[in-house]
């Protein structure tokens, strides 16, 4: 008899219900529908709060609005920066738009002139709101999408980090960028790693940062041939990098940060290619039904090779 499995819940905005229940009620189909004809609030009120309760989390703001930036229906943005163009709020997420809309249909155009219309809200968000690295995140990401040199990119990830020193965001962000995929190498990837897990305070989700450069590897690797791959996880060093994520943040009794579901799903995809079923059946029992695309889309099955993992153990 087959066990009935639980429904995946593969979202954006993850395990963030509120988050999620925004972005639900600003979708474009009922704006088409009318839903909310009338109400006295403006569209964009509901982000305008949800940002305000997010407050000083550096970490859970990023997250919000990066999936934001992708996820909102433009016209919103719009129109709130044109009713409020000096709101803190409102010009950082604008900025993170610009980043991630920059040649876009939304009537932006492409070339220099977008490049340069979304730094310029980037710094513009930055001087209004001087202790929020998400404007430099927003600015990071930008360059990493332009396949800007690695070395460039460092000066903005600085100004983030001396914002908020361990931020989870700012390290991955980097790592795309010292990435060999990006415009760095596998020995700047995996020092930059491996130093940044030794030195972060002890249940920083930073710990499972080497293990994250390990499927970045993989991801590599993959576009260079199509066997052994991943053969990599064999490696000495690669079990005791698993260990520290283990030991270092998945034991310890860190609170959960914005992305942890995407961390967890990380380190799960790890001990299944390391062929750990003990270890793994309490991460995937944490994980639950929120699966996310990174990194199973680098396996042929994806959601059955999750799905078998989860259920192995009774996970």
């Amino acid at each position: 008899m087959f066990r009935r499995r639980t429904a995946l819940q593969v979202h954006p905005a993850l395990d963030d219900d509120a988050l999620h229940a925004t972005l639900t009620e600003l979708r474009p189909t009922l704006q088409l529908h009318g839903l909310g004809a009338g109400s006295s609030r403006p569209l964009w009120q509901p982000v305008a709060q949800l940002l305000r309760d997010t407050g000083r989390d550096w970490d859970r703001r990023w997250h919000r609005m990066s999936v934001l930036a992708d996820h909102l229906p433009v016209p919103v943005c719009r129109r709130w920066i044109g009713e409020r163009p000096d709101d803190g709020d409102a010009l950082v997420l604008w900025a993170c738009v610009r980043c991630a809309r920059r040649a876009s249909v939304d009537g932006w155009g492409d070339g220099g002139a977008a490049v340069q219309d979304a730094e310029r809200a980037c710094l513009r968000a930055a001087e209004v709101c001087p202790d929020d690295p998400t404007p430099w995140l927003a600015l990071l990401g930008l360059m990493h999408s332009l396949a800007v040199p690695a070395r460039d990119t460092v000066p903005v990830w600085t100004e983030a980090v001396t914002r908020a020193p361990w931020h989870r965001g700012a390290y991955h962000l980097l790592l795309s960028c010292l990435s060999p995929r990006g415009q760095g190498s596998v020995a700047d990837m995996m020092d930059f790693a491996g130093q940044a897990a030794a030195r972060a305070p002890y249940g920083s989700p930073l710990a499972l940062l080497p293990v994250a450069a390990r499927v970045e590897l993989v991801a590599h690797r993959q576009r260079q041939m199509s066997l052994g791959a991943d053969s990599h996880w064999n490696e000495p060093r690669a079990r005791a990098e698993i260990e520290w994520a283990l030991t270092d943040w998945f034991h310890t009794a860190a609170p959960p940060h914005a992305e942890a579901v995407a961390d967890l799903n990380i380190l799960a995809f790890a001990l299944a290619r390391t062929h750990r079923p003990t270890d793994a059946a309490p991460v995937f029992r944490r994980i639950g039904r929120h699966m996310t695309p990174h990194p199973w889309e680098l396996l042929p099955e994806p959601e059955r090779t999750f799905l078998y993992w989860r259920d192995r153990e009774g996970g």
